[in-house]
């Protein structure tokens, strides 16, 4: 790796003291450039370690007998540099002498897996940028352009080390990259703990509840829970946007249209935050490339501020249950201690709200919030709430700790899949409560009625699916097994797709007074009966092309989920049959015309018709008739 800063600096000392196999082979701030080009990883790390915990160093206090062949520290106020054939080899140079700007400018250059900014300065802007647009001076003469980069991942530690336009730049030729504010995140959100903590605390002492020095030996004992704690966000945070880059030019329309919104309300300019106009959008579209990284960061910025904004307006902070998210919000110790000072904290509102948002924007992404609230014309309150049902009643929760588990044990590209798929159940679930129970979102009492079928089916999956969807099931989980992706997890995230039905089969149970496993049963099996499993699948498979194509298709989508309740609940009404075959099969009989028309029609789309939005129309409206008698 290569990077800007030193030992003495806390950014870039810090992060190279993250691992002991790092291999620095170049760095420089403003007094120094350092050059290693075949670096001992264990010798180097030690010597890095030495100089981070010197009262104050710099590069010239390295020591040269651990710098292999070649290598040295070098002034920048030098005229010149003399460089070494394993230099130039380094550098990419053919010189025996460069100047120190030129020097720098290699090493911005370098072909290395990591690239740490820990420095201050801009020293990346785009290629349609001047060096007078980025407003700084002093680096003009060694900055780069985003496509002349060569690492394969960038980590700013400092800030304004890269223009945005020169990140998106990055981006686009396949360099990882965040923003400042993202990969920065952290000391804010140490910040934001710290002050909140003291807000408490202080009212404490205030009312003679807790001497001074009793808080300082507290906050001193709470650092490392307060680290892990800061730690934890900005991992599910940096999760969020690698999920969101995996699938970015699949749902490119999607982000896109949130940019749209928040600029229609006046909350985000995207010329101001570098996103695209229309005639870069139209491009992006014609080469299937989505929001990069960097782009994507400001996004999901952006909803998390719309959403908290509405949050506060909302009756949300005061909800029994999304009310613990404060509890959760705090140390360890401050919660056993003075749980019952919390509910008295002046700022907490302002922390549920911000705690919910992050749970929910994290995990479901930008688009979440506001296409939920277009699409159900609920408010954000109702949203948070049947969001928190679905994913308590999933046990999500868990789900999610195990897929972390697996991280540097399964691709990560398998992991991002895998979240994916929650995102994708959680949402069918949220959208489903919102049109089932619009009016009764008690998150405890909701969860308490429908959590134990949901398990039950969850684990019975392999027996109760039949034909196509049965075989799918297989192949998904077999897909993940080849993965790496244990077998129980595997099961898991396979059933996730037949799972969008469980809310409806546990009420099609409940009210008809049968076993919730026996109601899957005669679900999936009059699902295959029906083709409404073919039906599903080629609704899944339409072509989308902007974001009313993509309500069209949902809408399609939950009509027919509606159509197969209401057909197993009219079957399971005629008489609760050992055998769902042999119930359905009586049931059909009676309905002879109906079910060959669906028959006919289905074999006609499959012969050779393309599923489009007309002719699955023409096949729900079959279905119908039949639901309505």
């Amino acid at each position: 790796m290569a990077g800007i800063g030193d030992m003495s600096g806390d950014v870039f000392g810090n992060g190279m003291l993250q691992s002991p196999h790092i291999r620095l082979v170049a760095a420089f701030n403003h007094q120094h450039i350092f050059l290693d080009p075949d670096p001992d990883a264990a010798a180097t790390f030690k010597e890095r370690q030495r100089l981070f915990d010197l009262p104050r160093s710099t590069w010239d206090d390295y020591n040269r007998k651990l710098i292999a062949k070649g290598g040295g520290v070098f002034s920048r106020a030098a005229k010149s540099i003399a460089l070494s054939s394993q230099a130039q080899t380094l550098l990419g140079l053919k010189t025996a002498g460069a100047t120190p700007h030129e020097v720098v400018h290699a090493i911005l250059k370098l072909p290395v897996e990591l690239f740490w900014n820990g420095g201050i300065g801009t020293y990346v802007k785009s290629s349609h940028e001047s060096h007078a647009q980025v407003g700084d001076r002093t680096n003009d003469g060694v900055r780069v352009n985003g496509n002349e980069l060569r690492a394969q991942v960038v980590g700013e530690g400092g800030n304004l080390g890269f223009s945005q336009l020169g990140r998106v730049e990055y981006a686009l030729a396949g360099g990882r990259i965040n923003t400042d504010f993202i990969d920065n995140s952290g000391g804010v959100n140490c910040s934001d703990l710290e002050v909140n903590i003291k807000i408490l605390l202080n009212g404490l002492m205030q009312s003679g509840r807790l001497k001074r020095a009793d808080r300082d030996r507290l906050l001193l004992s709470m650092t490392d829970e307060v680290a892990q704690l800061v730690l934890r966000n900005n991992y599910l945070q940096s999760q969020a946007i690698s999920t969101l880059a995996a699938n970015a030019a699949e749902r490119f329309n999607e982000h896109i249209h949130v940019v749209r919104v928040l600029q229609q309300s006046g909350e985000l300019d995207p010329a101001i935050e570098y996103l695209p106009d229309d005639e870069e959008t139209a491009e992006r579209r014609q080469h299937r490339k989505g929001l990069t990284r960097p782009e994507l960061a400001i996004v999901l910025a952006y909803s998390k501020i719309w959403l908290n904004t509405k949050l506060l307006q909302s009756d949300v902070p005061e909800d029994p249950y999304l009310s613990k998210e404060l509890e959760r919000y705090f140390p360890s110790a401050i919660r056993k201690r003075y749980a019952r000072s919390l509910d008295r904290h002046r700022l907490r509102r302002e922390i549920i709200a911000t705690a919910t948002t992050n749970s929910m924007v994290n995990r479901m992404g930008p688009v979440f919030g506001l296409r939920a609230q277009e699409d159900t014309g609920a408010d954000t309150g109702k949203i948070a709430r049947a969001y928190s049902i679905a994913r308590e009643a999933f046990d999500m929760r868990e789900l999610w700790r195990e897929i972390e588990v697996l991280d540097n044990r399964v691709a990560a590209e398998t992991q991002y899949a895998m979240m994916y798929q929650t995102g994708r159940l959680l949402r069918h679930m949220t959208y489903w409560f919102l049109a089932h129970h619009p009016g009764d979102l008690d998150i405890e009492k909701s969860v308490s009625r429908l959590a134990p079928g949901v398990a039950r089916l969850s684990k019975s999956l392999d027996q109760l699916l039949v034909g196509a969807e049965l075989e799918h099931y297989r192949e998904r989980a077999g897909a993940l097994k080849d993965n790496r992706v244990p077998e129980r997890i595997a099961q898991r995230i396979a059933g996730l797709t037949p799972m969008h039905a469980a809310f409806d089969i546990v009420e099609t149970a409940q009210t008809a007074g049968v076993d919730v496993e026996y109601a899957g049963r005669m679900y999936f099996r009059l699902g295959e009966r029906l083709s409404l499993d073919w039906i599903r699948e080629q609704i899944e498979g339409l072509a989308i092309d902007g974001h009313w194509q993509a309500v069209a298709r949902g809408t399609l989508r939950d009509n027919l989920y509606s159509l197969q309740r209401s057909l197993a609940s009219r079957v399971l009404a005629r008489g609760n049959s050992k055998d769902p075959a042999h119930a359905i099969d009586g049931w059909l009989a009676k309905r002879k015309p109906q079910f060959e028309y669906i028959r006919r029609t289905v074999n006609d789309m499959r012969s050779g018709v393309t599923a489009d939005f007309p002719t699955l129309s023409v096949a729900l409206q079959a279905v119908r008739r039949m639901a309505e008698l």
